[in-house]
């Protein structure tokens, strides 16, 4: 699994990673703890403290659940080997097309980033804001099962930072709009003629990852 443009991780998490993770991964060692455990990855001294210098001077209120889970994803994805998964056009056409299986276990690293063609996906990440592009995927399978989803959104080499967005769960069963249009279809004007998608709720961006988790199984084969 590899991608020719660089990830959240590169972006955010590369220059530190090799000095601040090792301490992480040998204090979850040290305690038997298994690194996709929210709970326990939380109550590391290293975490807190790696959490704390991540935080700007004057906080981040509310969204530090935002960042907490950023920081879990980019841990669990570096200690998966950073693997990558570029999909492209045709292959995002497709799952954002016909809904296909999803198996509950497949050959893929228990964590790893999938990223989509740039700027397809749009969604409004905050109530009355402007749309944001999706630019991936963090995906992780929890340890009682289900998926644990990180959409990256807003992503560009030139902002300082993100926005992200998770949400865990089975896969969504019989997910409609409440507006009776398509899963995924576009909710930025003049966007169904411009071919761009859109998620409306997180139950389409966990459903969209279950799709993308569902291929990533079937490529592995």
């Amino acid at each position: 699994m590899t991608s020719s443009r660089p990830t959240p991780f590169d972006l955010v998490f590369a220059p530190l990673a090799d000095d601040r993770f090792p301490p992480i991964q040998a204090a979850l060692a040290a305690g038997g703890s298994d690194p996709r455990d929210r709970d326990a990855f939380l109550m590391t001294r290293e975490v807190i403290q790696f959490i704390r210098d991540l935080r700007p001077e004057d906080g981040v209120g509310g969204e530090i659940d935002q960042l907490i889970a950023l920081v879990h994803h980019a841990y669990l994805f570096w200690l998966a080997g950073t693997p990558a998964l570029e999909l492209t056009t045709p292959e995002l056409d497709t799952l954002l097309g016909a809904a296909p299986a999803a198996p509950l276990r497949g050959d893929t690293p228990p964590a790893y980033y999938t990223q989509l063609p740039e700027r397809r996906v749009w969604a409004e990440v905050v109530p009355g804001a402007a749309h944001e592009p999706l630019d991936g995927l963090f995906l992780t399978l929890t340890p009682a099962g289900p998926l644990r989803v990180l959409g990256a959104f807003g992503l560009h080499e030139d902002r300082m930072g993100l926005s992200v967005v998770e949400v865990t769960g089975p896969r969504p069963v019989g997910l409609e709009r409440p507006d009776g249009t398509s899963l995924f279809s576009a909710a930025l004007p003049g966007g169904a003629a411009a071919g761009l998608a859109s998620l409306v709720g997180a139950e389409e961006l966990l459903e969209l990852g279950w799709r993308a988790h569902a291929f990533a199984i079937e490529k592995s084969r």
